[in-house]
């Protein structure tokens, strides 16, 4: 163990709670490693994927985590790839060719990547010693970033029958980290905290009220000049304004958000890097993937969403272990705006209706095609997710397979060069299998219907055969527009079943809103804050105030008075309720109507293209209850 990390990473040494989890590993048992950010997680299944006899499968949220460890990797000369969908299909047909022949230790893949019908074939084929499972806090209900499809990776986990698990996270409470335990059976023992707490982190908290925030700040970077800096906020357009403010005050800062194009973001993420641009004015969408060892500050400018995304986020400042500030500038103006982003994500009752209907009238499976399916029933995508992994828990239906609706190649060799590749069923089944395809000047489709009226074969070997083709070389393969297949049981669909969903997200959302008014509570207390983050992550090395955040300086955070927001009787919206319910048409409702007017998008708003409306966001301030209020009592008229 030790002459491998000498060997290949160049430590003598390793750093607290690495020995731990990699001996476990080398001992042949599952572990979970919670270790704060930045302080080497990534080094527990390194090390141990270059002992272990077989494929070590890493389930990554991001494609940028991903590239940051695929370039370490390679530059220690460990055999490391990924599948993405940014590759081209022969850099992909490479890396299955190379993990097919065991020449690739460790193979980095998103957790969609498991819903290719595909894919999960293939991986059936492979041996897999070690299954990492990523930012694991993913997989609980009750983590502050819940995803559903992570809730799958323990039923995965044995259709691989991979026989060891690490769970890797930053940020989770006890009863998360007791949740991901007993989803992948992980003994006690082998679960590593090595506490939240970092002394290089100077926390501050300070009241102040929003016209006052930019005028507080700059003095405060004014003495950070040039050093490497993070300033985060909740809007796209708060990114825009509070970079252009401070440009003109004199300060270099950029803004990075979602809605700017990809390469531009790219552009901006790798200057940041570099130190071309030292500051950088984000929403949440930066920060995941940035190992920059010596970022100086992290500022947010905005409340965080949570008191898990505080911790992640100032966790990217001061990797290298020298002193770094965290400032939070906080109120709670923004208040509506956090509880209103909660709302957003709850399906309204008349939407989960339509998708029980849809269940209740399928005949034999239920086929779902997600992006469609969340247009038709007006749920936001993560929402709808969330809604199917309810309906699995409620066994009203059962995943069974995934498949794309359509495989398309093209040929790379002549045809008869192909099939005289093969020899006697083979060639006859290869053979027919082109035969059988839908052909167009360039690309062919596979007909599966047709090819079952002439070679009885089971799905699958028709999808291993058109793999193993692209794989060699012979033709170039494209799949698009997954396809979820699930069991259906209708006897679950019960009188109650609509009352209990609808009940569940309503607790999902209250978990989520009491989650804020923690944030706020842990804000504006006079308890120490490190020593408070330290009992939120049950991290016991932690046992008295740190004496270098600003409670310990004598200066809890003083939240000011919030301005009260003019009533919303005074607003003459008649007009505006008009146009929206117009624009509805049949799938007009009040709640509609006031996440029109709180700015909070749905599919269908996408599809009708309301922003243009001139009504869209004008409420956002309020909270979304009283604006449904206002408009279910008519008092807009």
């Amino acid at each position: 163990m030790y002459s491998t990390l000498q060997q290949y990473f160049g430590f003598d040494q390793f750093r607290p709670g690495q020995e731990p989890v990699i001996q476990a590993l080398l001992d042949g048992h599952s572990a979970a490693a919670i270790f704060p950010t930045g302080s080497g997680k990534s080094l527990c299944y390194q090390l141990p994927a270059l002992h272990l006899p077989h494929l070590t499968l890493v389930v990554s949220p991001l494609l940028a985590l991903i590239q940051d460890q695929l370039e370490f990797l390679q530059s220690k000369g460990i055999k490391a790839a990924s599948i993405q969908s940014m590759q081209s299909p022969a850099e992909s047909a490479q890396v299955y060719k190379s993990v097919a022949n065991g020449e690739i230790k460790i193979l980095f893949i998103s957790v969609e990547r498991l819903n290719s019908e595909r894919f999960r074939a293939f991986l059936k084929k492979v041996p897999i010693s070690l299954l990492v499972v990523d930012e694991a806090h993913c997989i609980s209900e009750w983590g502050h970033n819940f995803r559903p499809d992570y809730l799958k990776l323990a039923s995965y986990r044995e259709e691989f029958a991979i026989q060891q698990v690490l769970l890797l996270t930053a940020t989770a409470t006890s009863k998360v980290i007791h949740d991901m335990a007993a989803k992948f059976h992980i003994d006690i023992n082998n679960i590593t905290l090595t506490g939240s707490y970092r002394s290089n982190l100077n926390l501050s908290v300070v009241g102040v009220d929003e016209a006052s925030k930019l005028p507080s700040l700059l003095p405060w970077l004014k003495d950070r000049q040039h050093r490497a800096g993070i300033i985060y906020v909740t809007l796209q357009k708060t990114a825009e304004q509070v970079a252009e403010s401070l440009l003109r005050q004199g300060v270099q800062a950029t803004a990075y958000h979602a809605g700017l194009d990809s390469e531009v973001r790219q552009g901006i993420q790798q200057q940041f890097m570099s130190g071309k641009i030292p500051l950088i004015v984000a929403t949440i969408a930066f920060g995941m993937g940035i190992d920059k060892s010596d970022i100086r500050f992290v500022v947010h400018y905005d409340l965080p969403k949570s008191i898990e995304n505080y911790a992640q986020e100032i966790g990217r400042a001061g990797r290298d272990g020298q002193p770094s500030d965290c400032l939070v500038l906080a109120n709670k103006n923004n208040l509506n705006v956090l509880e209103n982003f909660v709302y957003a994500d709850t399906p309204e009752g008349s939407a989960i209706d339509f998708i029980i209907n849809e269940i209740y009238q399928t005949q034999g499976h239920w086929e779902v095609v997600m992006n469609s399916l969340s247009t038709q029933s007006n749920i936001r995508l993560l929402a709808l997710k969330t809604l199917l992994v309810y309906l699995e828990l409620e066994q009203v239906i059962e995943p069974a397979y995934s498949y794309y609706a359509e495989y398309k190649y093209k040929f790379l060799v002549p045809e008869n060069e192909l099939v005289s590749r093969f020899n006697g069923e083979r060639a006859q089944f290869v053979q027919t299998i082109l035969a059988t395809s839908d052909r167009a000047r360039t690309w062919s489709t596979l007909n599966f219907e047709k090819m079952q009226q002439t070679y009885q074969c089971e799905r699958s070997r028709v999808l291993t055969a058109i793999d193993y083709l692209d794989q060699q070389g012979l033709i170039e393969l494209q799949t698009k527009q997954m396809t979820q297949v699930y069991k259906v049981d209708k006897s679950k669909i019960t009188g109650d079943l609509l009352g209990e969903l609808t009940q569940r997200f309503s607790q999902k959302e209250s978990s989520e809103i009491q989650r804020i008014h923690h944030l706020l509570a842990f804000f504006a207390s006079d308890e120490c804050l490190n020593l408070q983050l330290a009992q939120y992550f049950s991290d016991t090395n932690l046992q008295g105030a740190c004496g270098h955040c600003s409670v310990c300086a004598g200066h809890p955070a003083v939240m000011p008075v919030v301005a009260s927001l003019r009533p919303l009787q005074q607003y003459d919206a008649a007009q505006q309720c008009i146009e929206i319910s117009e624009k509805l048409g049949v799938h007009d409702s009040a709640v509609l109507r006031a996440r029109f007017f709180c700015g909070l998008t749905t599919p269908i708003f996408t599809r009708l293209k309301v922003r243009q409306l001139t009504g869209f966001a004008s409420l956002e301030n309020y909270r979304f209850s009283d604006v449904l209020a206002w408009i279910e009592k008519g008092c807009f008229k």
